[in-house]
């Protein structure tokens, strides 16, 4: 069944930085502010935006800010919506398609104004005109990081809808419209049911049209991966396995890089942040061992990106030190720390220096990790490029990368080298030429 919600014209923040932000905007309100939205009552694994206590809007101008905040939210205009949230806007108020600004979030896939509007009073249970949550939305579209971000606040996960559907079921049915606006690849629809099966969705609900159990639509769907995945989750679940270590169970699928392996043993019970004996979270095992899928199954679910090991190692440092931008990328959408360091006192950013990973810097440097950090070897970014490249190559584009992010071409190091001496030691003629043209 194909359905179809009315759309309007319009079409990776961590919950602290949002809300030390929304108290900002608060500031710089104009005088007809109102109280933020009331916070939902369901339990929620994150920081909260500071109540305010301002004088009410009258119902006119309370309509126009609701108003503008929808529309906002279909153009994803994160920094506009934080300051009509600022001023009074509800991020739950519908208008007449039963759409608000933070469903609308949950079905377009806009992460940031979703934790936006999650620190603003979300109500994780409100419904759309389906009577469906917003991991339903969420699903229907393959949002799979919507979907965990969801089910850590609190959302029902085997909520129905009045299609008679739950949020696995149009995981399963609507995957044939991967790749289409607004959706999610098939890689994402795969993501969306391990997130729901490692999270505990029920596997037994039968849709209501038709009575197919999840696994049965997977099958009638000619979705193999899926099918697989819940035929084993059905068989655990019965068996109950006793005396099977989950953590280590998980541990292994990180290590191997079997996302649904991992699925299977967060659905047991694993502690997403157990350790192995060198200190590793599953994450930073996953990492080190550069598997994608079993790294997003892991962050969806809340795990820590900058959790360090017995070397001071995070998943976010590791990434950046070999290169893994796919991972990198991940933990920064779900909030590492930008100012972490590694044993060496070191940023992210200076082991991408070293190994010249151009677009690892480029991606730091446009996330604002500290351009100018020097490390206890007394080494910026800079340095290590030219030292450990041969100013060329990924070397050469990766200073060109730092100069254009605000390196200091001047900053010495800790012998009191200059970057230029340094390259021009090493007979490094374009990086001289790079560093003298910044000075």
């Amino acid at each position: 069944m194909t359905r179809h919600r009315p759309r309007g014209a319009g079409t990776t923040v961590g919950v602290t930085a949002l809300a030390l932000l929304l108290t900002a905007c608060a500031a710089d309100t104009a005088t007809d502010t109102a109280p933020t939205p009331e916070a939902s009552s369901t339990t929620v694994v994150a920081d909260t935006a500071p109540a305010t206590t301002a004088p009410a809007l009258s119902p006119e101008a309370q309509q126009r800010l609701d108003t503008e905040l929808i529309a906002a939210a279909w153009a994803d205009d994160v920094p506009a919506a934080r300051k009509l949230i600022a001023r009074g806007a509800d991020v739950n108020a519908t208008d007449d398609t039963v759409q608000s600004a933070y469903l609308i979030a949950t079905s377009e896939g806009h992460t940031e104004l979703l934790d936006l509007t999650l620190v603003s009073g979300a109500d994780v249970t409100g419904l759309d005109s389906y009577d469906g949550t917003g991991l339903i939305r969420a699903a229907e579209r393959g949002h799979a990081d919507i979907i965990g971000r969801l089910i850590r606040h609190g959302v029902d996960i085997d909520h129905v809808n009045n299609l008679g559907w739950t949020g696995l079921h149009e995981a399963l049915i609507f995957t044939d419209q991967a790749g289409r606006p607004a959706r999610g690849d098939s890689t994402d629809f795969m993501d969306s049911v391990r997130v729901i099966v490692a999270a505990g969705g029920d596997l037994t609900i039968p849709a209501q049209q038709d009575g197919a159990t999840p696994l049965e639509l997977a099958r009638r769907h000619g979705l193999t991966s899926q099918a697989s995945l819940i035929e084993q989750a059905v068989a655990a679940d019965r068996a109950h396995a006793p005396g099977r270590d989950a953590d280590a169970e998980l541990l292994q699928a990180a290590a191997s890089g079997d996302p649904d392996a991992a699925a299977l043993a967060l659905r047991r019970g694993a502690d997403i942040e157990t350790r192995d004996a060198q200190g590793q979270t599953p994450l930073v095992v996953s990492t080190r061992n550069n598997h994608p899928r079993v790294a997003a199954l892991l962050l969806y679910l809340g795990a820590d990106p900058d959790a360090q090991d017995n070397i001071q190692d995070s998943a976010f440092l590791y990434a950046g030190a070999e290169g893994l931008d796919e991972i990198l990328t991940m933990t920064l959408a779900h909030g590492a720390d930008v100012t972490s360091t590694n044993r060496f006192g070191g940023t992210a950013l200076i082991p991408a220096g070293e190994g010249g990973y151009a677009s690892t810097a480029q991606i730091l440097v446009d996330a604002e990790v500290p351009v100018n950090h020097v490390n206890d070897l007394g080494w910026t970014a800079l340095h290590e490029a030219i030292i450990y490249g041969d100013g060329t190559g990924g070397h050469l584009e990766t200073i060109r990368i730092l100069l254009a992010g605000g390196a200091d071409p001047t900053l010495p190091d800790g012998d009191g080298t200059s970057p230029r001496d340094l390259a021009a030691g090493r007979g490094q003629g374009q990086v001289v030429a790079l560093l003298e043209e910044a000075l």
